[in-house]
């Protein structure tokens, strides 16, 4: 391998190792990788062992890898000028002074023992998930420098299982399923699909999955193990060629050690060089023995992951400075590294919200909604849409019934019968209509004040600094809130002034008010027309009004009386020559329908109503939204901001306000630790 390449995989090397020590597995920025999948009796562990050239990796039955191994090789030459070998963590003197394995959760500790490798792998995952046969995501970072590996980076995942074993989860199968799809769904990974070649390819778990997430097999390599163990006359030369399950990286074939091998502790070398022999005399692999076994696999996934990598660092740039821009600005929302609070703070919050909370009012903001309405247009709907609406459809006599005016207007009489209709019964009734305005009148103001506080909702959850002090946003909503309810009394009040107003003087001099004698004549000219004879300003109406008082004697011999309908006479109850006088019974009610009299002055009273009852409407459908506007509204945009200086910018209370919330203490560590990890990354990258 040249220098450059083993140069560009050591830069993701690092890369790996400064996001693995924040605690992140690279989700911000996927990094280019090799991830080694397969199912548990596939011979994954074997293929790398044979890469490492070293017997390092847990053996046993079950799930063996349980945690995520990224496993980072590094060629170094061999040190020639060593007289005496480094001594091992142990106090043992190290069999090879040139190959030692490192771990990231370990610092400064050298592993020179592969065996002690293999022990700490299995530590270090079961202090992570206990000695049951459970998994984490959590990935196990080994580092290990030898002169006998290529530069190069494999990620060794939890082998595929269909049933559980033991006390393993009865869900182990869709965790493990879930882990490995993470991984191997990133664009920026290279799939090791690892199969036994004694086993029908197209059941292969590993390739399976692997053409889930790359149909076309344009990130995926096949490795065949346990070619020796074919049937004799079988061999996988049609699947090399790609005539089964074609991939574009291709396929190499491998030969491991067997279960005698390892269990007799045969060196790896001594496999190394078994394969190359089996491969060389084999009639179906010998013409094409260069393209087989455990060295060209390795050659070949490090050509695979330098071009990879290169062809990513851009896109790595990229997604590093993005990153850069997004956590220095939520560190800056966070008070900057020191967490600045001081009680310049408070006063600039106080501005900023003041202003966004004028802003939204009068919709000069420019996030303008453009799906639903919001700020100051909602309140806008409260007043032209809904108590517009609201004061239009009260009907003045949908609780008043014509009988009811009829038995108002003789109280409002008293003991001398009007000769016209009564002023005092149209006061009466238009009083206690105009009186019903006050209801929704004030259920304008308290809806703006609802809209007012749905505004602080906003604002609170917008200004980044209540996030940071959560005393302070409590103790600014307490005060705005009690703004908003003080201001609402002067709102109510004056509000309810207006229907008073309205109600406390019938002015009938209103130039929109229809007057007595017009709504005589409509009257008249509709109940004429009912009946299909002439208006009263008709003339020959008039001269048959004046021949019909003629007849008044007449009339009034046949008429029952001014109470008629309030008396019903009996014809037995009469007596020849004797006074049908009784005295009045305790309550006196309308016993029959309207007469023609009284149904003219209910309808003249109703007209007279219904003309001074919409005047009164457009005036408090114009002046109500004006008064509101006025003590809440506005009152609030230009004080609400003198109130909060009084009540939060005191020397008693600013100790308390200031006090960050554990969250923030801890988010501005975590964003600090990216922040740095990030320009670390941007060093690294930059020379490249």
């Amino acid at each position: 391998m040249t220098t450059l390449g083993g140069e560009i995989v050591g830069v993701v090397n690092k890369l790996q190792d400064v996001f693995t020590s924040i605690g992140s597995t690279g989700s911000q920025i996927d990094l280019p990788q090799i991830c080694v999948l397969g199912s548990q009796s596939s011979g994954k562990s074997s293929v790398l062992e044979n890469i490492v050239g070293r017997d390092f990796l847990p053996r046993g039955t079950g799930i063996v890898t349980r945690r995520p191994l990224v496993l980072q090789l590094i060629n170094r030459p061999a040190d020639t000028n060593k007289v005496n070998g480094p001594v091992d963590k142990s106090g043992d003197k190290a069999a090879n002074p040139d190959e030692w394995g490192e771990f990231l959760h370990l610092p400064n500790q050298k592993f020179y023992d592969f065996n002690k490798i293999r022990e700490e792998i299995i530590r270090d995952t079961e202090a992570k998930t206990g000695k049951n046969a459970g998994i984490s995501p959590q990935p196990i970072n080994l580092r290990i420098f030898s002169p006998n590996v290529l530069t190069l980076t494999l990620v060794d995942l939890p082998g595929l299982t269909k049933v559980p074993v033991g006390d393993q989860p009865k869900d182990i199968e869709r965790q493990i399923r879930d882990m490995l799809l993470k991984y191997i769904s990133k664009p920026s990974c290279i799939i090791l699909a690892v199969t036994a070649a004694n086993t029908d390819l197209a059941n292969s778990d590993g390739l399976k999955m692997a053409r889930e997430v790359d149909p076309d097999g344009t990130r995926t390599i096949g490795v065949l193990t346990k070619i020796d163990l074919m049937d004799k006359g079988t061999d996988v030369v049609d699947i090399l060629a790609g005539r089964i399950i074609p991939l574009r990286l291709g396929y190499v074939p491998v030969v491991n050690r067997g279960q005698h091998d390892i269990e007799s502790n045969k060196p790896i070398n001594a496999a190394l060089e078994a394969e190359r022999d089996f491969f060389e005399n084999h009639p179906s692999y010998k013409s094409k023995a260069q393209f087989c076994g455990t060295p060209f696999l390795a050659r070949k996934l490090n050509m695979i992951l330098m071009h990879h990598i290169r062809s990513t660092l851009p896109d790595i740039k990229a997604r590093i400075a993005a990153n850069q821009q997004k956590y220095t600005a939520e560190l800056a929302s966070l008070g900057g590294p020191l967490g600045d609070n001081s009680a310049n703070i408070v006063l600039s919050v106080i501005t900023e919200f003041c202003g966004d909370f004028r802003t939204i009012i009068d919709g000069n903001t420019n996030d303008l909604s453009t799906n639903e309405l919001s700020g100051g247009a909602r309140i806008s709907f409260v007043f032209h849409e809904l108590f517009n609406t609201g004061i239009k459809t009260i009907d003045p006599f949908d609780q008043v019934k014509d009988g009811d005016i009829r038995t108002l207007l003789y109280n409002s009489s008293g003991s001398t019968p009007s000769l016209f209709v009564a002023t005092s019964a149209f006061e009466v009734i238009t009083k206690q209509q105009i009186k019903r305005l006050e209801e929704p009148s004030v259920r304008c103001c308290q809806l703006v004040y609802d809209e007012l506080i749905r505004i602080l909702g906003h604002l609170l959850s917008k200004v980044q600094a209540f996030k940071r002090f959560p005393a302070l946003r409590e103790r600014f909503n307490a005060v705005v809130v009690n703004f908003f309810k003080t201001s609402m009394g002067p709102t109510v009040k004056l509000v309810t002034d207006m229907v008073a107003m309205q109600a406390c003087y019938i002015n009938t001099t209103h130039p929109d008010f229809i007057g007595g004698h017009r709504a005589f004549a409509l009257v008249t000219d509709k109940l004429n027309a009912a009946k299909g004879q002439p208006g009263p300003n008709d003339p020959k109406a008039q001269r048959a009004a004046i021949n019909n008082n003629k007849d008044l004697d007449v009339e009034v011999k046949r008429d029952e009386g001014f109470f008629g309908s309030f008396f019903s006479r009996s014809s037995s109850s009469k007596k020849k020559g004797v006074a049908a006088m009784e005295a009045p019974p305790p309550s006196i009610r309308p016993q029959a329908a309207l007469s023609e009299r009284e149904t003219m002055e209910t309808e003249v009273i109703k007209t007279l109503i219904h003309s001074y009852f919409n005047v009164v409407k457009r005036e408090m459908i114009d002046m109500v939204p004006k008064a509101v506007m006025l003590t809440l509204v506005n009152h609030s945009k230009e004080n609400l901001q003198q109130e909060l200086l009084k009540e939060l910018y005191k020397p008693d209370v600013l100790d308390d306000l200031m006090k960050e919330s554990e969250y923030v203490v801890n988010r501005r560590k975590e964003v600090m630790k990216m922040v740095d990890a990030l320009n670390k990354a941007e060093e690294i990258v930059a020379g490249v």
